[in-house]
């Protein structure tokens, strides 16, 4: 038994209600279950209960056991005393508010069916990492499709709130935050950290000054990154980048941010995947799109930003995979499948954040309708959603089935997913 599945039952009112009574003999009926609370506080807010004679208008708090009142300490804390009714599975103990008034307690443990019993412990207790996978052909289209819509509005407001966290950091500038923010798409998660604290410590004001010549920008990329310290590389190219960066980092008093080699990760990427290329294509498209958060903003179709996107690193970064090392086959340029990584993680979100400060709704409607045109992502965990049949055409689909996996399946909230609770839907109530 879990709180979860009692919040189930009580909010889609999933028990006998006949002769309903409180723990002391007192008749309940129920108008409105309220609504469940994600803050501090009772479980449930708003509910309509009547009591005996009295109609009540307040909350409900839901435990395990009656005692749980006073394991949580709610008889010493004012924010409970709206607390019309305790809803619990087993009345072990008799519990008071703060004022000491007796608390009406609802016993539900033997007014639940046992078919829906049997089917939550199923499902709880399902070791399948997907835990409904072996009853998903049960599920409606309708249901699936509204689900996944669900998750996916849920992964862009989450993925927008990191935006504006950072644009909070960035005292409201949208150019940093912006740039900082393909900084860390770029690093692709292995090197996402050490790409995003390079952008805070290389201020894009301060790229823009030079965006005109590659060797500024690539000695500014490369030098703050940390790899202009290996002193056993050398030719000409780096040659030139050292010169250019010694006199960049002590005008713009660079020094200090500047990372260390060890921080940058290589192990078990191939080398079209190494941050060293990362970095290069990074500085390529900062050398050619200025203003990359307008033409972002001003994108409509993933065709646009595809084209945004396609820039290729310069001649050295074509044949060398690390400074100073030759590759003995071309190094191949932004792929399609990285661009649409970036539109999905940096462009999607920030469309979403701009609409909402400038409550603007077509910014999530594009964001929406952009995703819907990227094909989708390939991963284990749409590869996993692929053998229960669901097959994701567009990230619009992907993205939800990863937010469903990563923060429902995985966490086993299936009483919180609309999939989850279909299949525990009692045959009759």
């Amino acid at each position: 038994m879990s709180e979860s599945f009692l919040h189930y039952l009580w909010q889609f009112q999933y028990f006998n209600k006949q002769d309903l009574r409180t723990s002391d003999g007192e008749p309940v009926s129920i108008f409105h279950a309220g609504y469940r609370n994600t803050h501090a506080g009772p479980d449930f807010q708003d509910i309509r209960i009547k009591i005996g004679a009295v109609e009540w208008s307040g909350s409900a708090e839901i435990h395990i056991n009656a005692s749980g009142w006073i394991d949580h300490r709610h008889d010493h804390d004012a924010a409970y005393d709206t607390v019309a009714l305790h809803v619990v599975w087993n009345n072990d103990k008799p519990v008071t508010r703060k004022d000491g008034s007796v608390l009406p307690t609802l016993e539900l443990k033997n007014r639940v069916e046992d078919d829906l019993l049997l089917r939550y412990k199923t499902l709880a207790n399902n070791p399948e990492e997907i835990p409904c996978a072996t009853s998903f052909s049960k599920v409606s289209e309708l249901t699936i499709f509204s689900t996944l819509d669900k998750m996916l509005t849920e992964r862009l407001e989450r993925k927008s709130k990191d935006v504006f966290a950072l644009l909070k950091r960035n005292h409201n500038n949208w150019e940093e935050t912006c740039y900082q923010l393909l900084a860390k798409n770029f690093g692709f998660k292995i090197n996402a950290d050490p790409f995003l604290q390079l952008a805070q410590g290389l201020p894009y004001k301060t790229v823009l000054k030079h965006a005109d010549k590659s060797e500024c920008v690539e000695a500014l990329i490369f030098g703050q990154a940390g790899f202009l310290d290996d002193k056993k590389v050398d030719d000409e190219y780096i040659r030139l980048l050292k010169r250019e960066y010694a006199l960049l980092s002590h005008k713009y008093s660079l020094g200090s941010s500047k990372l260390n080699l060890a921080q940058w990760k290589f192990l078990r990427l191939r080398p079209a995947n190494f941050p060293t290329i990362r970095l290069a294509q990074f500085a390529g498209l900062l050398l050619h799109q200025k203003n990359i958060v307008s033409k972002i903003l001003e994108a409509v179709t993933y065709e646009e930003l595809k084209l945004l996107f396609s820039v290729k690193q310069s001649d050295y970064w074509l044949h060398h995979y690390l400074l100073g090392k030759t590759s003995r086959e071309a190094i191949a340029v932004l792929g399609e499948m990285s661009i649409d990584n970036i539109i999905v993680n940096t462009v999607a979100p920030l469309l979403v954040a701009y609409g909402k400060l400038k409550d603007d709704s077509l910014y999530l409607e594009r964001a929406i309708m952009i995703l819907q045109q990227v094909p989708s992502e390939f991963n284990f965990i749409t590869r996993r959603w692929a053998t229960v049949g669901i097959k994701s055409k567009m990230a619009f689909d992907s993205q939800g089935l990863i937010e469903l996996y990563t923060n429902f399946c995985s966490k086993r909230r299936c009483l919180d997913c609309n999939i989850g609770a279909s299949l525990l839907k009692p045959i009759r109530k």
